[in-house]
């Protein structure tokens, strides 16, 4: 068996004295999609932001491919690593978020060059090469030199998986990738999903498009109170829930 892509163990965290991820644990294979599932803060955002860092956890031990997340273990102890070689480690964990996030003042093929080139330090003629490529991919080859406010959201959205995977990560986080979409723009963002795990890309997505998650899924994490409730295939949480907190959850948000 080979070592997960991705392993959360133990993990904690708080704000202030409201906890809000109770001893996670997850696994995440090379090449499989996790949809992770639950109400309105269960701690789902909180969960995709530990596992890259942006949050630190209070305790437990996140890493990627082998290497740990944001410390570094010295005999016993863990030391925490400076913001650079954060910033370093990072560049393997794509993450989409739920409002986009691009740059105003940059086109959509600037956008997506920008952190290859400031981050990774690569040649502006390679990056911008492979930027035009993966709009292209995102259904976006005619939109190279629009600005983010001449473009749907639906299209800032694509620009902002292109701009993940311009960095070529290990694994891409998305945090509710639709929610901010007017419901007929959705779709177009979840045709470019689809075709990513078609082609094998390690995918963490916090969904509420339940529909999305039985399709695409391999495995579907239940999170409830900061705490994970039921994770298995599809078929299993979705169909055949086995706690009444997902069947409640999965009632509501079915009907």
């Amino acid at each position: 068996m080979s070592a997960p892509m991705v392993e959360v163990r133990g993990v904690h965290k708080s704000f202030g004295t409201h906890e809000v991820l109770h001893d996670v644990d997850l696994s995440v294979e090379a090449g499989s999609v996790t949809a992770i599932l639950g109400p309105s803060g269960s701690g789902k955002s909180t969960l995709l932001r530990v596992i890259n860092h942006l949050e630190k956890v209070d305790r437990g031990l996140v890493s990627v491919d082998g290497e740990l997340i944001g410390y570094r273990r010295v005999g016993d102890r863990l030391h925490e690593l400076s913001e650079r070689q954060v910033l370093r480690q990072r560049v393997h964990l794509g993450f989409v978020f739920q409002n986009f996030n691009l740059f105003p003042h940059l086109t959509a093929l600037q956008n997506v060059a920008e952190a290859p080139i400031s981050a990774q330090r690569r040649p502006k003629a390679q990056v911008y090469e492979q930027a035009q490529r993966l709009l292209d991919r995102v259904g976006l080859a005619d939109k190279t030199h629009a600005y983010p406010r001449q473009l749907s959201g639906g299209q800032q959205q694509r620009v902002a998986i292109a701009r993940a995977l311009a960095l070529e990560p290990k694994v891409l986080l998305f945090d509710e990738p639709t929610s901010a979409l007017d419901p007929e723009l959705v779709g177009e963002v979840l045709d470019v999903v689809r075709e990513l795990a078609r082609t094998g890309t390690t995918m963490i997505i916090v969904t509420h498009e339940v529909g999305f998650a039985r399709e695409i899924a391999d495995t579907v994490v239940f999170l409830d109170a900061g705490r994970v409730v039921e994770h298995g295939p599809p078929a299993q949480v979705l169909d055949a829930p086995r706690h009444e907190r997902t069947r409640n959850f999965l009632s509501r948000v079915l009907h």
